[in-house]
């Protein structure tokens, strides 16, 4: 980007078109003139290692790489940046993979509260790729832009010092720069789900919002997910319902379906609710096999409050003759309050939700008619349900001890 883009006078509710780069994956978004450049990496596009700490450009927090040079994304309003390149702390490097600059600060303790640290990363990387032959005495000078509150900075310093030793010919490069899946939040506060392979599109009202695919993460899931049920209809009465997509969203606890965006692709909703805290994960749905006794689905989607979930759904009918099982096998990847519940709990809740599912399931096949709530299923509620599962079970286990045995 030579210079700022100049965008003419407009109304407070007029939005501009912009696309740009970032991290390696193309991004097409409709803003207000006035967002800044911060806002929608984190809010429209999941990018929240991009901190926001006093919004003057005096912190350093938000620091980002904008056509190679290390910016302040708070004083950027996103129209300025069409057509550039940029790189935030995410596109530095993977978990599996880091960066020298990120193992440098892992293995050196670098960080405490860790708020500062990413604007500290991309500082640092900026500097050591312009002034690569830079020495320890000048560094504290240097990287005077980025506060911190927490470490007295000295094994900052220690830390950047030990890369630009070791890498006076250059730093290395970023090291996850490529096509991402990007979830983020639309500006009204809902959530979106731009992404990917196809340039990412984060405008919730976008009738072509919809990415070539849905990649789930490399590693364990939080929670793999493996149940089945006995049903009282037929194989061809649930299959009634698995082929019919409306349906089949009706019988699963607090989804609600908003959009059919064709081939397969759909735009919904899934809401929990645990006590005063409302989750609402929005999100994409792909089906990549739908049959009558088989459903295939990929899904992705982010809370409001910056949680994320993919997940692998494959649900199968089966009868043996001795009746119709329904099978359902789901691998979920959760970020955020939810993921906090543990996994074991996550798992307990999830599985009780297949299980209300099929009854559900069951019930449609039947005749029943399922009149869709948005009203988001308790987890509370669940909770009790399996906290007295476990009491029966511990009442009605035999005792261990022989007869005639006191205390």
């Amino acid at each position: 980007m030579s210079r700022p883009r100049i965008v003419e006078h407009s109304a407070a509710g007029d939005k501009v078109s912009v696309e740009f780069i970032v991290n390696g994956t193309p991004v097409s978004i409709s803003v207000s003139p006035r967002m800044t450049l911060a806002d929608v990496l984190r809010d429209q596009l999941g990018l929240t290692g991009t901190h926001i700490g006093c919004e003057h450009g005096v912190c350093g927090m938000c620091t980002i790489l904008l056509d190679g040079d290390a910016s302040r994304s708070c004083l950027i309003f996103a129209c300025q940046v069409d057509g550039s390149e940029l790189t935030t702390v995410e596109g530095l490097g993977k978990p599996d993979d880091l960066h020298p600059l990120q193992e440098s600060f892992s293995r050196h303790h670098a960080l405490q509260c860790g708020f500062c640290t990413p604007g500290f990363l991309m500082s640092s990387y900026d500097l050591l790729d312009h002034e690569p032959g830079i020495q320890r005495d000048d560094l504290a000078e240097e990287l005077s832009g980025v506060l911190c509150r927490c470490t007295g900075y000295r094994n900052i310093i220690d830390a950047v010092d030990d890369v630009a030793c070791k890498n006076r010919g250059g730093i290395p490069g970023p090291k996850n720069l490529g096509r991402q899946t990007l979830i983020g939040r639309s500006p009204d506060g809902t959530n979106g789900a731009p992404d990917q392979s196809a340039p990412a599109v984060a405008d919730e009202t976008s009738d072509h919002l919809r990415p070539d695919e849905i990649r789930l993460p490399k590693g364990e899931p939080t929670i793999n997910i493996d149940v089945e049920s006995s049903l009282e209809s037929s194989l061809k009465e649930v299959g009634r319902v698995l082929s019919d997509v409306r349906l089949l969203v009706r019988c699963l606890p607090g989804a609600e379906l908003i959009d059919e965006l064709g081939d397969g692709w759909y735009r919904g909703r899934v809401r929990l609710a645990l006590g005063p805290i409302r989750l609402s994960f929005y999100g994409l749905v792909h089906l990549l096999a739908h049959e009558p006794d088989w459903v295939h689905v990929l899904g992705q989607g982010s809370d409001v409050s910056g949680g994320r979930a993919q997940v692998e759904i494959q649900i199968r009918v089966i009868s043996d003759g001795q009746g119709t099982r329904l099978q359902a096998n789901a691998r979920v990847f959760l970020v955020g309050r939810i993921a906090g519940f543990g996994r074991s709990l996550s798992g307990d809740i999830s599985r009780r939700m297949f299980e209300e599912f099929a009854a559900a399931v069951d019930a449609t096949a039947s005749g029943e008619e399922i009149v869709p709530s948005f009203k988001p299923p308790s987890v509370l509620r669940i909770l009790l349900s399996l906290l007295r599962n476990r009491l029966g079970w511990l009442r009605r286990r035999p005792s261990t001890e022989s007869p005639g045995t006191s205390r």
